[in-house]
């Protein structure tokens, strides 16, 4: 039973599942399902959609067998009969042996690669909630003044400094802006 490799995604595309297109110069492309098949027919670039292997592999997400472990030597088919010699049979063993070993240790490597990142990534996010949590109640406090239309510190200190010719200024450029909700001030143009 061969199994052979969907031309799209990567997928195994086993016997007797999956469309098989032939071109009119006689190229076969396998796809295993419907889905790799029209987006294939769309001219679609596998690289560029998240759920396909080349994507993962291109985004550094997924395990790429190296070239230097020479695995596919294993797999591939040779037409020409090679004699039995248990000599032969024992260091092909031992080599495939020494090979895995050495795939294992580069997944474990990867993996714990990958996971730092998001290890880091939510020791991150625990120190913003932290920081949050501590300066909640002077969140509230701001929020609470807002909503009872009381000026805040930095502009209670402003209206101390005021001059008594500028009340007018200020008066007209507050009907210019507009207060935003995330603390903004938005300016509206003056229209005569």
């Amino acid at each position: 039973m061969r199994v052979e490799t969907c031309h799209f995604c990567s997928r195994p595309a086993f016997p007797g599942k999956g469309i098989t297109f032939v071109r009119n110069d006689a190229r076969q492309f396998r796809f295993c399902r419907s889905k790799c098949h029209k987006n294939f027919k769309m001219k679609r670039q596998p690289r560029k959609l998240k759920w396909t292997k080349s994507h993962r592999a291109a985004k550094g997400k997924e395990m790429i067998v190296d070239s230097s472990l020479v695995l596919s030597q294993f797999a591939k088919k040779r037409n020409v009969p090679v004699k039995y010699d248990r000599n032969v049979v024992a260091a092909t063993i031992q080599a495939m042996q020494r090979v895995e070993e050495i795939r294992q240790k580069r997944e474990r490597v990867f993996t714990k690669r990958r996971l730092a990142g998001k290890l880091a990534r939510d020791r991150q996010r625990e120190a913003d909630r932290k920081v949050v949590a501590e300066g909640e109640h002077l969140i509230r406090k701001e929020l609470r003044e807002r909503e009872e239309g009381r000026p805040m510190v930095a502009e209670q200190s402003k209206a101390a400094n005021r001059v008594h010719g500028e009340d007018r200024l200020e008066k007209q450029q507050k009907k210019k802006s507009r207060l935003l909700v995330d603390g903004g001030v938005q300016e509206e143009m003056d229209i005569d």
